[in-house]
């Protein structure tokens, strides 16, 4: 099966075309394309992601990007008899995408018909103005190429993602998931997923791929969300997750060093204190709330954690908040921020492992990549003598992609189950 994916979510648009064959059991992926445009640059001066701005990069993107999947994929040709009298159906499928309808006219209509299966495109949850361009897309392409187009959710992506790892002594587009493969991903069941990004924070049980319980999820802020917050009150670059992340690890350094070596980042006057050794500033002094850490469900809020960290601000320094803040203040501001997040998320979900007795844990999402994360993970099943096993997404496959999409796309077409054709966004669906 040759699937063409697309994922619009939030403010990243992405295509994928992928190989697949060998069922649920022994799945065979090769990865013929996997191209993404990042809206980052554009939402950064606003600190933060506009659902329309997102909608209209997305419409001007996605075809552009398509060809250059098509030809990335060497699946692009031009007929020598291109489609014709497509208006009135093109415009019905496209009424909410003026500025794509216009692109789609001029571009499609040329293209030969490549060989393509099936169309797998995010349905939600997510953004629904940034989910119609991708749906709108995927089924007037669909209708005008005659190929099925089958609607994903976005969070079983997410779930799926860890089945693809790097490759070993095959080609660098190639990905298998087979007895015989070092790189094998033989996730056994029960397994327990924690989904944690910028819009979602959740526990799940996965019986079996494509069965699913909700055990828990964010009753306020996602932890992404907060860590973005968080990053605003430190007048620190948006996405603020990965910059906070970069401090608290520069200030964890420093913490644990005997020699008090010279951290390259920080300017003269700083490198000339630690010299000296530590100034006593640099202590672990303050301390966040974890909440809910102890509740018997594996609900999550972050709300009241960031709030702490805005009343520690206002509290310690003035009321020009982060403008007041040294560089010292900010690092071991973040440092406590994400040691409070991880040590609540590590908890709560290695508590849903030993409940059910998960053979695997799987992480998805883009605070997947979250090194402190990963490594109390790891640290924390070593210390409860666990034999779960944990699946982590590959870096660039953590974040919202189309690769993803298209195995979810695989597994539920190989499973056979109906599905309707009218594809509606929902920002809020569930597994």
């Amino acid at each position: 099966m040759r699937i063409l994916s697309i994922e619009t979510s939030c403010d990243e648009t992405s295509i994928a075309i992928v190989d697949a064959k060998g069922g649920i059991k022994n799945p065979v992926f090769k990865v013929l394309a996997h191209e993404t445009a990042s809206q980052i640059e554009l939402h950064t001066q606003y600190g933060g992601v506009f659902p329309m701005m997102a909608k209209r990069e997305h419409s001007k993107n996605i075809v552009p990007l398509f060809i250059k999947a098509l030809k990335k994929a060497k699946m692009l040709s031009y007929s020598s008899s291109p489609l014709g009298r497509l208006g009135g159906v093109l415009e019905k499928a496209l009424v909410r995408e003026p500025e794509m309808l216009e692109i789609f006219l001029r571009e499609i209509p040329k293209i030969k018909i490549p060989k393509i299966d099936l169309i797998a495109v995010t349905a939600g949850p997510g953004l629904e103005p940034a989910l119609w361009v991708g749906i709108n897309f995927a089924q007037a392409l669909g209708k005008v190429w005659k190929i099925p187009v089958r609607p994903i959710n976005h969070m079983e992506g997410h779930v799926m993602s860890v089945l693809i790892q790097k490759p070993t002594k095959m080609s660098k587009s190639e990905f298998l998931i087979s007895k015989k493969n070092t790189q094998k991903v033989d996730v056994k069941f029960p397994a327990i997923s924690l989904l944690v990004s910028g819009g979602h924070t959740e526990i799940v049980l996965v019986k079996n791929w494509m069965e699913y319980k909700m055990l828990g999820a964010t009753r306020d802020d996602a932890a992404g969300e907060a860590f973005d917050k968080v990053a605003r009150m430190l007048d620190l670059p948006y996405p603020g997750g990965p910059e906070i992340s970069r401090l608290a690890q520069i200030y964890r350094k420093m913490l644990d060093s005997t020699t008090h070596k010279i951290v390259l980042d920080f300017c003269s006057a700083q490198a000339v204190a630690l010299r000296k050794g530590l100034p006593k500033h640099f202590s672990s002094d303050i301390h966040f709330p974890r909440p809910m850490i102890n509740s018997k469900d594996f609900d999550f809020s972050f709300s009241g954690l960031k709030t702490a960290v805005l009343y520690y601000i206002r509290d310690k320094y003035n009321p020009t908040l982060a403008l007041s803040l040294s560089r010292e203040g900010k690092m071991q501001i973040a440092k406590e921020f994400e040691d409070a997040v991880v040590e609540v998320l590590v908890t709560k979900t290695l508590r849903a492992v030993e409940k059910y007795e998960a053979k695997s844990l799987i992480v998805g999402g883009g605070v997947s990549a979250n090194n402190e994360l990963q490594n109390q993970l790891k640290k924390q099943i070593k210390n409860k003598k666990l034999s779960t096993k944990l699946y982590l997404p590959i870096k660039n496959l953590s974040t919202d992609n189309a690769l993803m999409i298209a195995l979810a796309g695989y597994f539920r077409s190989v499973q056979g189950k109906k599905y309707t054709k009218k594809i509606k966004a929902s920002g809020n669906l569930g597994l």
